[in-house]
Parts: C-alpha cells; sequence; structure tokens
C-alpha cells in the first residue's frame, strides 16, 4: 500500500473460507499494532470484515485496491465470525518476503537490551513526565547497544527521529531492520536527551537460564515487614555473587509481592545509588521520603537479567 491503513478505513478481505474459494468480504480497520500473543513482537491489524476458517492467506485491500495485508487469525468462541479478525501489516509481509528471496530465511535486527514499559510509578521514580517509550533494564555486554553507550536507567525515545510509543513498539522498529543497519537512538538519561548511532547485529537464539539466587540460614538478614521483604548482603548469600542485597523471602501478602518482587532477586540499585546492604536500601527510602516522592526506584536481577520495579517510600 502506497500509505498505511488508519483506523475506520474500510477493507476488503478476500479468502477461501470453508473451501468457497474467492469469496469477499468488507468491514474497517478496527485496530492497529495488535498484540495476540504470538510468537515474536506482534504487530496485527484488527479488522471487522467477516473472517473465517480458510480466510488465513488471503489478502485484505483498501479501497484503492492496494493490499495493506494477509488474513492471518480470527478470536471466536466458536471458531466462526464474530468480527474480530487479524491480519499482517502489508510492510511486514514484504519484508518477510523479500528476506526469504535473498537469503532464504527471515533476519531481524538485534540491539542487545532488555527493556519494559514505563509505567507512571516508574516514571516518577526516574523523574520524568512522560510514560512512553522503553526502559532498558539491562543493555547486555559486548552488544550493539552496550558498545555504543546505552545503558541501564536509559528511556528510549526515538528511532531514527521517530517516538517510541512502548516497549513492544521498540521491539516491532528493531526486529523489522535488517542486520548490520545504523539507526540513531534518541534515549533520555537524567532528564536529558541524548542520541547514540547504533549499528544492529542479527537476533541470536533465544536461550533459556532459569538460575536464580536464593538466601541461606547464614546470611545476617534483615526484615521490612512493611514492604513484605527480608534482605542480605549478596557476599553472604551462597551463590549471589559479590554485588547488592539478596531478597531471602517475600511476603505473598505484601508490597513487594505486589510488584513481583521474588525470593532470590537481587536488589542492584535503589534511587539510583548501587546499594550492598539493607541499610543501603534503608537510606534510599528515606531520602525518597525527604525529597516528596512516593515510591523509589529499584533496580533488581532476576536470573540472568535485569528490571526495574518501584516500593512505596512511606511502608519502608
Amino acid at each position: 500500500a502506497s500509505a498505511a491503513p488508519r483506523v475506520g478505513d474500510w477493507v476488503i478481505a478476500v479468502g477461501n473460507p470453508f473451501g468457497l474459494g474467492g469469496t469477499v468480504t468488507s468491514g474497517i480497520v478496527s485496530a492497529r499494532g495488535r498484540d495476540i500473543g504470538a510468537a515474536g513482537p506482534d504487530d496485527f491489524l484488527q479488522i471487522d470484515a467477516a473472517v473465517n476458517r480458510g480466510n488465513s492467506g488471503g489478502p485484505t485491500f483498501n479501497l484503492a485496491g492496494e493490499v495493506i495485508g494477509v488474513n492471518t487469525a480470527i478470536v471466536s468462541p466458536s471458531g466462526g465470525n464474530v468480527g474480530i479478525a487479524f491480519a499482517i501489516p502489508s510492510e511486514t509481509v514484504s519484508y518477510v518476503v523479500n528476506s526469504l528471496k535473498t537469503s532464504g530465511k527471515v533476519t531481524r535486527g538485534y540491539l542487545g537490551v532488555n527493556i519494559q514499559p514505563v509505567t507512571p510509578e516508574i516514571a516518577e521514580g526516574l523523574g520524568i513526565k512522560e510514560t512512553e517509550g522503553a526502559l532498558v533494564s539491562d543493555a547486555q555486554p559486548d552488544t550493539p547497544a552496550a558498545k555504543a553507550g546505552i545503558k541501564a536507567g536509559d528511556v528510549v525515545t526515538k528511532v531514527n527521529g521517530k517516538q517510541v510509543k512502548d516497549a513492544r513498539d521498540l521491539s516491532r522498529r528493531i526486529s523489522s531492520i535488517a542486520p548490520g543497519a545504523n539507526v540513531k537512538i534518541t534515549v533520555l538519561r537524567d532528564g536529558k536527551e541524548r542520541e547514540f548511532n547504533v549499528s544492529l547485529a542479527k537476533l541470536p537464539d533465544r536461550r533459556a537460564d532459569n538460575a536464580s539466587s536464593r538466601g541461606d540460614d547464614s546470611a545476617d538478614q534483615t526484615s521490612l515487614p512493611r514492604l513484605g521483604l527480608k534482605l542480605a548482603p549478596a557476599n553472604q548469600v551462597s551463590g549471589a555473587g559479590k554485588e547488592g542485597i539478596v531478597v531471602t523471602d517475600v511476603d505473598d501478602s505484601g508490597p513487594a509481592a505486589e510488584r513481583g518482587i521474588k525470593a532470590g532477586d537481587v536488589i542492584l540499585e535503589a534511587g539510583g545509588k548501587h546499594v550492598s546492604s539493607p541499610a543501603d536500601l534503608r537510606e534510599a527510602l528515606s531520602a525518597a521520603r525527604k525529597n516528596g516522592k512516593n515510591v523509589v526506584l529499584l533496580r533488581l536481577k532476576s536470573g540472568d537479567s535485569n528490571r526495574f520495579v518501584t516500593l512505596p517510600v512511606k511502608q519502608g
């Protein structure tokens, strides 16, 4: 298509439902950028044209006769049409087809960061107003991001000058760019915009690592009952490494558990500062409280990945 479809645009779907070849139905674009839980970064068009079993692989046209997508899936309790169908956008199809023609496989760009959404609480912890963009929870060593200077705590706001809506949007954008391409990444760091030129690598095979550090009875544990946490210095816990504070136990009904903190997680930073003891965390909570903040931002290590969470300072 010459232009991206807009929500409300009329569309025509063609397919082979129940073996009835050349069936044509019409509807509108109901939404863009839908995530339906398929493998990889999702970016589906949602349409309400009648789509049934057998429509998959058929084209979706706009009223100019241009292909804007390929029919892929439906949501239906009965297996029949209920007006919720999904199509792969034509730009995604073109990228995949061209990759298959060129190399016989689909290769995707790789930045080398773990990312997460910017929630209102995390935005407050970072001292920023907007919740758009993607928060870098970890820049993996020897990856394009790390080599360019991107680091944990940066909020990616633009790719090649175009605004990044959220973490999913960043994943989709990067994966649709060919490895080896140079991209301009704009981030917010300490409230200021910075730009990095990054040469993307090839997306590596996924690796699973479920290792986690657990507390032991010999560690000097400290309780923060209002937060529902028991903590110990990492250097006193077997297998936890030398940096940070290990979460040795979590009250399932406490604020920490509500935010997804688990036993075995390691708190690396609190309020933007490295921590090595429970006293350091108490100090960070106190400093945030004195500065009028409702939350303090923590950087956690969970297994082999890092992420950011917030804790309420009034309960520390």
